[in-house]
């Protein structure tokens, strides 16, 4: 993790501008091909949730501006941005999960499958820190959505992506999935979530 010098940083003006809105993210939503990922999920008796998750965060921390945090006024590049997702209980409701990002998709699994038993084993949420590594994940597969908000308090110094996955449709033998992309403006532009989709979206492609 490093500071940012924002005198001298190439995003200075348009950090400076966002940073003063009540709301500085913006969001789009996108389809994404997920034929490929499906099947090679289902084909390994994989989580298709945990496959397209891990695609997910190595696409974000391919690219600089999702590592990109706003700490006590300061901006901080992460050196890797993590997970912090959304956990279904027995119960009806949810949990956050924490867990970090690795190279080995095995090993990224394993470390999902553990906090995810421990979220649907306790009670209560536990939400990031300011400032904190991780990008907001987030799963609604029950909805083939167009559009998403998020509920925010706007007294909260929030900077983390957030990223949230829709319902897989099938048309044509063709599966598609909503995505939703918000990130801070101050941080990063509409060019950075173009690289983001285009990456996810090629690894999701791969054999």
């Amino acid at each position: 993790m490093k500071k940012i010098n924002i005198d001298t940083w190439k995003r200075r003006d348009h950090f400076k501008l966002f940073s003063q809105f009540e709301e500085p993210f913006f969001g789009v939503v996108v389809n994404i091909n997920c034929s490929k990922a499906y099947t090679n999920a289902k084909t390994a008796s994989k989580s298709f949730f945990l496959h397209y998750l891990y695609r997910a965060l190595k696409a974000a921390n391919s690219i600089e501006e999702f590592r990109y945090r706003v700490l006590n006024g300061d901006v901080i590049l992460h050196d890797q941005a993590s997970v912090s997702t959304t956990i279904n209980r027995p119960n009806g409701t949810f949990g956050f999960g924490y867990f970090d990002y690795h190279d080995d998709e095995n090993i990224f699994i394993a470390g999902a499958q553990k906090a995810t038993l421990e979220v649907q084993n306790t009670e209560g949420l536990t939400p990031s820190q300011p400032g904190a590594s991780e990008i907001h994940f987030s799963a609604i597969p029950w909805v083939d959505f167009t559009s998403l908000s998020h509920a925010r308090s706007f007294a909260f110094p929030d900077s983390a992506p957030k990223i949230s996955f829709g319902k897989v449709t099938d048309k044509d033998g063709i599966k598609t999935m909503a995505l939703s992309i918000h990130i801070h403006h101050g941080l990063a532009d509409g060019y950075h979530v173009g690289q983001f989709v285009e990456r996810f979206q090629k690894l999701m492609d791969e054999e």
